[in-house]
């Protein structure tokens, strides 16, 4: 009879933990077993995840984050809605309200907008003034952009208004005043026109009017929030998703042994609760009774699960194997290392790119200049000015806060760094915030990973080989024995006598003895796969098989003994094996100019073996977490800019630590939230392509910020006056709202020029 039977890892007596040649998850003495063991923090108070938020809960504003509150409500610098600072698997109401409404914002303003424009800019550039000539054509503006100004724009206005309120000059302080002299200004002349001078009238007698650059500047504001909205909105999605991790209850066991299923949210510390076989664990543990493989993959990226006893402690949602455990609850909410991770994503989602500051900077110093310019403008038309005065005035004035409203620099930043991640996303290239895709041009050094990331980090058979040559067919009688089993090891040998072509066998009589090995009756032969002291047991003498093994565990790699009717069969040889693809993403590293260091936690002479192979110089082996750390802060010490690649949570503190860490996609869940960027396809040729979109990316920015600030720096003399004395000029409204949206279009043009950008 058949028998399928899940079992601990059993072929080799050290891989219960790991295989040999990876990095054991276990961490030496002295440092916490599982991420997020040691004091956690300062977050704000315990919540179970997916609690609904209370009042504990602190908010905080995305622009600024340096502004928190106890409760909702709007940010005393901007206006905008303060979010949670900590996740929950509902949404909070802010996402879908500030997503709403700026969706509902941009499409009223993109309809008015659209047929404003046509007839304010179409009829002196495109030769449509026969339209709606003289006269009529501010009236229509007038009707068509009040709407946009007054209803679609007002967020803007109110946030423009509490930045004066409150003393905090920004870039919705322009627009607003930007938008409003426009507005003001344009509706003014247009109730009544004999307040314009001559030199300011256009072609047809009519005033020029800023109508459409008012409702410009409001609808492509809004864009750029309806897309702020929206990304946000996904972030949550994002931290939700990983929130799901967690079950939604938990089996709780009372003092008299009875178990109920209860909301994962009424669990404490120190209740009891049951992880039933192929569920995932509730909340952070200790196992009271029982023993069972669990996957911990979620945060270790090994691919062996990890045999859990008594006194061994589970982390919230890991998936449990085959066995049952009981459980004490050491940590639930917001201290469980599920949880630790999601707030570790929500604030590094919330950073900034520098050169965004750098851009924060000079508003905050453009602003007031331009309120004096314009001050300064209109009391040298008033003194020094043509008659009559009071008109002249008010338009030069009008003109240089007009033509200063930062539209333009205000998308610089954020829309190339909006499409250089959507460009990485194509490439499977996941950027966490901008300043990664900033810092990532400046690297000069690269510290890898060996397992998971130079090599596949799954187990392989890598060596077969018998004392009578036979070992394809001790290979097939062992992947008969193995195939009634889920263990990593087990579909090694399986997968390889697939790969061999192998004709397939069945077993029967299958018994899994934890830690050790199994056995099996095959063809009527008897087999027995496992550790040197399982064949003894099962009496067979290992001794012709052991010089062999010695040998490949000397050089980092598993062996498996397997034993057939009582004699030694084989040694099958189970490792990890470099990636296809590495060889080649190194050699294109290096052609980038980075200097590459192996650091890992692997014994030196497998290191060294890997090392050697790849023609990597440099090797650190056998180090420890914190050692790769302080490596990596070496580095930096002496001038070097870091990068990290690496996929396990031994890597964790490196990737912290780099000034840009890249997680494999293929690795561990807290690898990921550790760096920078994630290479979805778990494969090296990922950091070429992330450095070089860093660098187009960079170089776009800095384009763009010069197309927003180079107009600025031309506009304002002219809109000032600066040219009247010598040669009667002053700066046409039509022509300053035309030369302001083109700004804001040659940034948006540029900008999309990075979807393009070679890889």
């Amino acid at each position: 009879m058949n028998t399928t039977i899940d079992r601990s890892p059993c072929c080799d007596e050290a891989h219960d933990a790991h295989p040999p040649g990876t990095e054991s998850p276990t961490p030496p003495h002295g440092v916490p077993a599982t991420p997020g063991a040691h004091a956690p923090p300062p977050t704000p108070p315990t919540r179970p995840v997916g609690a609904p938020l209370d009042a504990r809960t602190v908010w905080t504003c995305p622009m600024h984050p340096e502004v928190t509150s106890d409760h909702p409500g709007d940010c005393p610098k901007c206006g905008m809605h303060l979010e949670p600072s900590t996740a929950s698997l509902e949404a909070p109401a802010s996402h879908d309200h500030d997503a709403g409404r700026a969706r509902r914002g941009l499409i009223v303003a993109a309809m008015l907008t659209t047929p404003l424009v046509v007839i304010g800019m179409g009829a002196h550039l495109l030769g449509l003034g026969h339209l709606l000539p003289g006269r009529w054509r501010p009236v229509a503006e007038l009707l068509l952009s009040t709407p946009v100004v007054f209803g679609a724009g007002w967020s803007l206005l109110r946030k423009g208004w509490y930045s004066l309120v409150h003393r905090s000059l920004n870039m919705f302080t322009l627009i607003a005043v930007g938008v409003l002299v426009a507005y003001a200004y344009s509706a003014a002349v247009t109730l009544a026109p004999g307040l314009v001078p001559p030199a300011y009238l256009g072609p047809d007698g009519a005033p020029g009017v800023y109508f459409e650059a008012a409702a410009v500047i409001v609808t492509l504001v809004l864009v750029g929030q309806a897309l702020e909205a929206s990304a946000r909105r996904r972030t949550g999605d994002a931290l939700r998703s990983l929130l799901s991790l967690a079950p939604a209850s938990a089996r709780r066991v009372a003092d008299d042994g009875s178990e109920t299923d209860v909301p994962l949210a009424t669990l404490a510390p120190g209740d009891r609760f049951r992880v039933r076989p192929g569920e995932r664990v509730a909340v952070d543990g200790v196992v009271l009774e029982g023993v069972s493989p669990v996957d911990e993959a979620m945060l270790t990226g090994e691919p062996l699960p990890v045999t859990k006893r008594e006194g061994d402690r589970v982390v919230g949602g890991t998936l449990n194997g085959a066995g049952s455990l009981l459980a004490r609850a050491t940590a639930v909410g917001l201290d469980t290392v599920l949880a630790r991770i999601v707030a570790r994503v929500g604030e590094a989602q919330r950073s900034r790119a520098p050169i965004q500051a750098l851009a924060d900077r000079l508003v905050a110093w453009f602003v007031p200049a331009v309120l004096v310019l314009a001050l300064a403008t209109f009391a040298g038309w008033w003194a020094f000015g043509p008659a009559p005065a009071l008109p002249h005035a008010l338009a030069a004035a009008t003109a240089v806060l007009i033509v200063a409203c930062p539209c333009a620099l205000g998308l610089a930043t954020p829309l190339s760094v909006m499409v250089g991640m959507g460009r990485g996303a194509q490439a499977g290239l996941l950027f966490r915030d901008a300043e990664a895709l900033q810092a990532l041009r400046d690297t000069d050094t690269l510290l890898v990973d060996k397992t998971g990331t130079l090599t596949a980090g799954k187990p392989a058979l890598v060596d077969a080989w018998s004392p009578d040559g036979g070992a394809d067919a001790a290979l097939r009688l062992a992947a008969a024995v193995e195939r009634g089993s889920e263990h990593p090891i087990a579909a090694a040998v399986t997968a390889a006598a697939e790969r061999r072509g192998l004709p397939p066998a069945v077993a029967a009589d299958v018994r899994v003895v934890p830690g050790r090995g199994i056995a099996g009756t095959v063809d009527g032969r008897r087999v027995v796969v496992g550790t040197d002291a399982f064949l003894r047991e099962e009496g067979v003498d290992p001794a012709p098989l052991r010089a062999r093994a010695g040998a490949l565990r000397r050089a980092g790699t598993s062996a498996v003994l397997v034993g057939v009717e009582g004699r030694p069969a084989a040694v099958l040889g189970i490792g990890d094996t470099v990636r296809p693809t590495t060889p080649a993403a190194l050699a294109a590293l290096r052609g980038e100019g980075l200097r590459v260091v192996m650091v890992t936690g692997d014994d030196p002479v497998t290191a060294a073996a890997v090392a050697a192979d790849l023609r990597i110089d440099e090797v650190h082996a056998g180090v420890l977490p914190e050692e790769k750390a302080a490596i990596t802060a070496r580095l930096q010490a002496r001038g070097h800019r870091v990068a990290m690649v690496g996929d396990g949570v031994n890597d964790a503190p490196a990737l912290a630590q780099a000034d840009v860490g890249l997680a494999m996609g293929t690795g561990t869940d807290i690898a990921i939230e550790s760096a920078g960027v994630t290479l979805v396809q778990g494969d090296l040729r990922g950091v070429v392509r992330a450095r070089r979109l860093s660098v187009a990316a960079s170089r776009n920015i800095r384009q763009n910020l010069a197309f927003a600030f180079g107009y600025n720096v031309l506009a304002l003399p002219l809109a000032a006056g600066a040219l009247y004395p010598a040669f009667g000029w002053v700066l046409s409204p039509v022509i300053a709202a035309a030369a302001m949206t083109l700004s804001s279009i040659s940034v948006v043009l540029n900008a999309l020029r990075l979807r393009a950008a070679r890889l």
